[in-house]
Order: structure tokens, then C-alpha cells, then sequence
């Protein structure tokens, strides 16, 4: 072997920032770097290139204060479980234990519409039946309550077990989490805490290895709001439930001790890694400026359930897998993949795999635990990190400004700046200006259909039962005050806007036979019109309009019109180049309307008579499908 290093960068001419530039200038004609310069929806700045000017790595002195990694576990393995049978459910967690979960993750839903149909002890054990609680972490997601009745629920099973106190549970009590869900805390928010703080220092008691308390930033990633609003609302969250604990008696040290951050996580893995360790950074500094001690911040990264789609599923393993690896290399303690089939429905098996595998791929094959903050110090994820920490602080001051958290969703002000956010997002979808590929680029109009679980459940409940919390909480469990409101956080899919075109296309195709088309009139050689005509064809087909070209390249206006009364359509787009443009387009789109064509549309800018509208980068995409679909009878 050889002593000697290679010099991978010796056969290269050296370069610096100032040649960057000048390549750049060159290569955007002059306008200059700052061009590049894109905004999030949330108003924060990415740039083209980061440097030491930017950030000073030299600065740098240790890694984030991030949990001690275990060398053969690095993060939690948690498997989302949302089948509305506890039996099948119960069958589903054993079969993914076995297979490498290392955590469960049961989502609550009484009437079995969008989770397990837990109602009552019976129900849970069935669920957890030969589950062993002290080697897999069994937690809830509850989904519409506080949370406190389930918890008492799976703390009666708990005490049911042998040896209890080894037991690993996360109960994830988290009453302004269901505030921000549902918009209602039935006997208000006072007495839910009062059942918080006295549930939460029991299971303390009980269970000295669980978690009785989460902070749930999730609704508001998944309602469209910016990185910042969710961190901001995070800390907020966070600070708002120690206050309330506090007010009853529950030390804020021994409250942040309990809670376990929830955060979703999108694809884009360098704004993600950025957003979860700025969520660190954030939280110490809550912790230092209420004066207690410091501790790792224990940090739940979910895939993001907006990014997903139901056209063209497969795409979202991609997208999971992007998000898996931001959340393994920001340092998250617990990752829960979503399945890739989720926003079609229940997973079946291959959902839960790929989702449990592309964790498992992520730590034993990539070897992503490995090393401890890989990210730290690089001038990208510092500098946009401490832009986002500020952005984010900014609207946890805004928030305790309104009276904290609670406070403010009762007033329904965060929700209106959420708003805001979402429809600049929803705008840059409809431009196309945030791409969803798959749906809002490169569509297959004949796709293979991802399986979902088929449901026959009929039995459902309108709650969970409340014998449990009277059990351990019998002096509180009636108590109750004036009804706590405020506006839901909805949540969206980005896809949604295209889906629903999608849906009214396939409909006409399923009632007709036929699917909607629009005629492709081609100018001039194929080597001029193509790039167009692709334009043309993906643009249309995100509404599930199928275009048809004609078979032989028309060399006339004549056998342009005669393609286009063979081909059975109602709708035309022109495409050619800007040059045959300016020779043939009039001639050409009065011809299509002579032969019938409703509506002329032409692929480019360039302005024309009998021309009734013109696609190109930037229109609005949603608006022209739905003109379109109008035209064709599909809509009204």
C-alpha cells in the first residue's frame, strides 16, 4: 500500500470566490449572483453560494448539545400504527417489532376513521396483547382529546405488567396540542391542565423510565406554515405548558423533564437539518432564560404528511427518504417514517416496510449515526440555521405578546399569520414555482396503483372511556369550567389543488370511457417544436388531460385543421418555435378555430389573433387547468 496521500484536487487550477463570480456573471449575462437569491414562503432568504464571510467556522468549538447516541441504536425506530381494529393492530406492531421497529407509535381515533378505535382497557390490552413495553417504547398519539383518559387507560395496562417501573412509555399527554387540532377543550383549558399536572406526577411516580408530556409543532407545519412559525409556535408551546403546570404546582424543571418535542420533516434535508437543530438551539435558550438546568432536548422528527401524494405514491419513498436522512443527520432522538401510501389510506405490509426500512437502511447501511452533528459548522446550515433561530424567535415574542400560546389560538392571531403563509405556499404551487413531481411535474397520466389496506369497521365509539382517570384521578376527573375554542389548524396536502383536477378527469373517464384530451398543433420540424410540445403535453396532463399529437407532423394550416378534426378534441395548443411563430401562428390558430376548436391556446408569450390564452412559465397553472376543464364540460 502507499504512503503517500493523493491530492485529489492537484490536476485542477486553483480558484477563488472572485473567478466564481465572474463565471457566474457570464453565465447569467450579467445580472449578477443575487438573481439566484430565492425566498421560503415564510420570507427567508437562500442563497446560491455560502462562505466563511457568511459563517466563521473557525468559530466553531463543539457540536450542538445533542443526546449521547447509543453505538448500535443511534435514533428510535417508531412506527406510526393506524388500523382502526386493536386486533389487527396488535398484529401489525408484533409482526414490525420483529422486523426492526424499535418503538411503537399507536394513533388514537375512538370512531376508527383515522386511527385504532381505542375506547377503553379491554381495547388497548387487545392492542398490546405479548407486547413487551420494557424493551419497545409503546407511545400514543392521541387524536382528538387531551389525552389524559388514554394515558390513564395504558397506565392501568402498565401497572397490569411485570415490573412496571422498567416499563418505556410515552404518553404524550398534550391539552393546547388538541386545542390546536380540534379548536375545543371541553370544560376549558384550566381544568385539563389540573388533570395534566395531577396525571403527570403520578405516571412520574409509577413509571420513573416514561414520558408523560409532548409538545406537538406538527399542526402547524401540516396547516402551511413556515419553519420559523413552527418553531416559534414549538418553544411557545412548550413555555405555555410549563407556565400552566407551574400555576398548579408542577415544578417547571420536573414539567421539562417529561416533554418530548414533536416537529415535522419535509424533503428538502438542508433546510430540515437546519430547522431541527435551530429547534435545539431554541429550546436552551427557553431553558436558560427560565432559569433552568439544561437538558437534551428530546426531539421527535415525523415525515411530513403535506409533502405527500395520492397521484403517483411511489415518488413519496423519495421524499420520505430525503426527510429520514435530515432527521438522522440533525441528531433527532425518535424518527417516525410515514408510510409512502399514506395519503391514500391505511398502509398494508409494503407500506410499513419501506417505511421501517428506509430507516434501517439510513442506520445500518449509510451508517448516518455514526457521527455526531455531521452538519455542524458548515456555512449553509449555520448561517440559514441562525436565520431561521431569529425568524423564529421573533414569533415566539409575537405569541407571548398575545398572552402565550393558548392565548393566542383562543384569540385565533397565529392562525391568521399561518394563513398568510399558506396561501403564498399554495400560490407558488399553483405557479408551479414549488414543483411536486409527479403530480405538478412529469405526471403519468397511466399510473400502477400502491395498495392500501381494505377497512371493515363498523363499530365506532364516540370517545374513550373515563373509568381509567377516575380510577387514579378520582378527585379530578368531573372537573370542568367553560368550553375552550378556537380556530382548528386544517391541515393540507400541497398536492391537493392538481389531485382534485386529476379526480374530475378520471371521473369523465370512468363515465365516458374517454379520457379528456387536448389536440397537440405542432409547427414546423420536430426539432422546433419539441421542447414545446413536452411543455405542452406535462402542463395539461397535471389536470389529467391527455394530449394527442398528430401522427405525422403537419407541413400546412390545412393539414393542421384536418389533424385536428381527426383527433376528436375540443381544445388545441400550438407549439413551435418563437421564430415560426411570427410567420405562422394567425394563420395557423384561425385555422383550429375553423375547424372547431373551442379554445386556441399557444406554448409561449408571443400574442396572436384568435389566441385565447398562452401557457408558459409562471402562469398560473391551477387557473388554466380549470379553464380548461371547463371548456371540455368536465366542471361548470
Amino acid at each position: 500500500m502507499a504512503d503517500d496521500l493523493l491530492s485529489f484536487s492537484a490536476d485542477f487550477d486553483g480558484n477563488d470566490e472572485a473567478s466564481w463570480l465572474a463565471a457566474v456573471d457570464k453565465a447569467l449575462k450579467g445580472r449578477g449572483p443575487e438573481t439566484l437569491v430565492r425566498k421560503t414562503p415564510g420570507g427567508l432568504e437562500v442563497h446560491p453560494l455560502y462562505r466563511e464571510s457568511d459563517f466563521a467556522s473557525s468559530a466553531v468549538t463543539g457540536a450542538l448539545p445533542l443526546s449521547p447516541r447509543d453505538e448500535h441504536l443511534p435514533w428510535d425506530i417508531r412506527q406510526a400504527f393506524t388500523h382502526p381494529d386493536p386486533a389487527q393492530t396488535n398484529a401489525e406492531i408484533l409482526r414490525d417489532l420483529e422486523r426492526g421497529v424499535s418503538s411503537v407509535e399507536i394513533k388514537l381515533d375512538c370512531s376508527g376513521q383515522a386511527g385504532c378505535s381505542i375506547t377503553d382497557g379491554v381495547n388497548l390490552a387487545t392492542a398490546l396483547n405479548n407486547v413487551r413495553a420494557d424493551i419497545a417504547t409503546v407511545a400514543l398519539d392521541h387524536g382528538g382529546g387531551t389525552g389524559t383518559s388514554a394515558a390513564a387507560i395504558l397506565a392501568l395496562w402498565a401497572e397490569k405488567q411485570d415490573n412496571p417501573k422498567t416499563l418505556k412509555l410515552a404518553f404524550n399527554i398534550d391539552p393546547l396540542g388538541a386545542l390546536q387540532r380540534t379548536g375545543v377543550i371541553a370544560g376549558g383549558l384550566d381544568a385539563a391542565f389540573k388533570r395534566c399536572a395531577a396525571l403527570t406526577e403520578t405516571l412520574m411516580l409509577r413509571f420513573p423510565l416514561a414520558t408523560a408530556l409532548r409538545v406537538d409543532a406538527r399542526p402547524i407545519h401540516e396547516a402551511g406554515g413556515s419553519e420559523a412559525q413552527e418553531l416559534g409556535g414549538m418553544i411557545a408551546h412548550g413555555v405555555d405548558t410549563l407556565r400552566r403546570l407551574s400555576a398548579i404546582g408542577v415544578s417547571p424543571e420536573v414539567a421539562a423533564s417529561q416533554i418530548v418535542f414533536t416537529l415535522s420533516i419535509g424533503q428538502n434535508y438542508g433546510l430540515n437539518i437546519a430547522k431541527l437543530r435551530a429547534a435545539r438551539r431554541l429550546w436552551s435558550r427557553c431553558l436558560e432564560a427560565l432559569v433552568i438546568e439544561q437538558r437534551p432536548m428530546i426531539l421527535q422528527a415525523v415525515t411530513s404528511a403535506r409533502m405527500l401524494t395520492r397521484y403517483d405514491p411511489w415518488v413519496n419513498m423519495l421524499r420520505n427518504s430525503g426527510a429520514c436522512f435530515a432527521a438522522a443527520v440533525a441528531g433527532a432522538d425518535i424518527v417516525t417514517v410515514r408510510p409512502f401510501t399514506d395519503a391514500l389510506g391505511v398502509a398494508t405490509e409494503l407500506g410499513r416496510r419501506i417505511a421501517r426500512n428506509t430507516q434501517i437502511i439510513a442506520m445500518e447501511e449509510s451508517n448516518l449515526g455514526r457521527v455526531s452533528d455531521p452538519a455542524g459548522g458548515a456555512w449553509f446550515t449555520e448561517t440559514y440555521g441562525s436565520d431561521l433561530a431569529e425568524a423564529a424567535w421573533a414569533d415566539f415574542q409575537s405569541i407571548e405578546k398575545e398572552g402565550g400560546y393558548g392565548a393566542s389560538l383562543m384569540a385565533d392571531a397565529f392562525q391568521a399569520r399561518i394563513g398568510t403563509v399558506r396561501a403564498a405556499r399554495m400560490k407558488d404551487i399553483s405557479k408551479r414555482k414549488t414543483p411536486l413531481t409527479g403530480v405538478s411535474e412529469f405526471p403519468l397520466l397511466e399510473e400502477i396503483e400502491a395498495p392500501v389496506a381494505e377497512i371493515e369497521w363498523n363499530d365506532p365509539k364516540d370517545g374513550v372511556s373515563s373509568e381509567g382517570l377516575k380510577k387514579l384521578l378520582p378527585q379530578l376527573a368531573d372537573e370542568v369550567g367553560e368550553d375552550a375554542m378556537a380556530e382548528p389548524l386544517w391541515p393540507i396536502r400541497l398536492a391537493e389543488p392538481f389531485e382534485r383536477l386529476r379526480d374530475h378527469a378520471a371521473t369523465r373517464l370512468e363515465t365516458t370511457g374517454k379520457r379528456p384530451s387536448i389536440f397537440l398543433a405542432t409547427l414546423g420540424p420536430l426539432a422546433e417544436h419539441n421542447a414545446r410540445l413536452d411543455f405542452a403535453r406535462n402542463f395539461f396532463a397535471t389536470g389529467g388531460i391527455n394530449g394527442i399529437s398528430p401522427p405525422v407532423p403537419p407541413t400546412s394550416t390545412a393539414e393542421l385543421a384536418a389533424a385536428f378534426q381527426a383527433s376528436g378534441c375540443q381544445l388545441a395548443v400550438i407549439c413551435g418555435s418563437d421564430d415560426r411563430y411570427e410567420q405562422e401562428v394567425t394563420s395557423a390558430a384561425t385555422a383550429l378555430k375553423e375547424a372547431g376548436a373551442q379554445r386556441v391556446y399557444l406554448a409561449g408569450k408571443h400574442e396572436a389573433d384568435d389566441v385565447d390564452s398562452n401557457i408558459h412559465i409562471g402562469v398560473d397553472v391551477i387557473h388554466a387547468l380549470e379553464l380548461a376543464h371547463a371548456e371540455l364540460g368536465i366542471t361548470s
